[in-house]
């Protein structure tokens, strides 16, 4: 079972070398995860919807493969390996793997104008590991949605968002600011 996990940051250069950082924990074999991508609004308000793991390329590894097997058992391989190649990338670019892309329009919409996201599905983290390689992207973000369980999700919140201090009131907890 994966998890998903979705971190606002201010703006979408911090959103991109995050999801960069993640990917790279993955080559590592420090995280697996099925899907990131990164949501960006706009200064005009629209969504965009940057995927990080180019899933047609996976998809088109396997083609080649099943691809190279059926080609050998009708003596061409190589005919076999390049359309399988072809039709696994073709089913890999519209078959939608991972995070809803709907759900994450709705995420990219409540992000301020300028805003950015990083929505993940992890399958497994070595989590020690894991935050200390993420230590440039502490007290930068804000956890926005989690399937985690309530105690993952107060560490996770510790490490990526900043905590007001407690002798200021706010406005959104009914203290207002005068």
């Amino acid at each position: 079972m994966s998890d998903l996990i979705i971190v606002a940051f201010p703006d979408e250069a911090t959103a991109l070398a995050a999801s960069d950082a993640l990917v790279a924990l993955q080559k590592q074999h420090l995280i697996e995860m099925e899907d990131v991508v990164v949501v960006t609004r706009g200064e005009d308000g629209r969504v965009h919807l940057t995927q990080s793991i180019y899933k047609a390329t996976g998809a088109a590894i396997g083609g080649g493969v099943w691809g190279t097997l059926i080609g050998l058992l009708f003596l061409n391989p190589v005919v076999g390996a390049a359309v399988g190649a072809g039709a696994g990338a073709l089913i890999g670019k519209f078959r939608d793997f991972g995070i809803d892309d709907d759900f994450l329009r709705d995420v990219g919409h409540s992000l301020d104008k300028g805003g950015a996201a990083v929505g993940m599905l992890v399958r497994k983290i070595t989590l020690d590991k894991v935050y200390d390689r993420l230590e440039p992207f502490r007290e930068k973000g804000r956890v926005i949605h989690t399937s985690l369980s309530n105690e993952a999700e107060a560490q996770l919140k510790q490490f990526l968002e900043k905590i007001p201090p407690l002798h200021k009131p706010h406005d959104q907890l009914g203290g207002g600011r005068r």
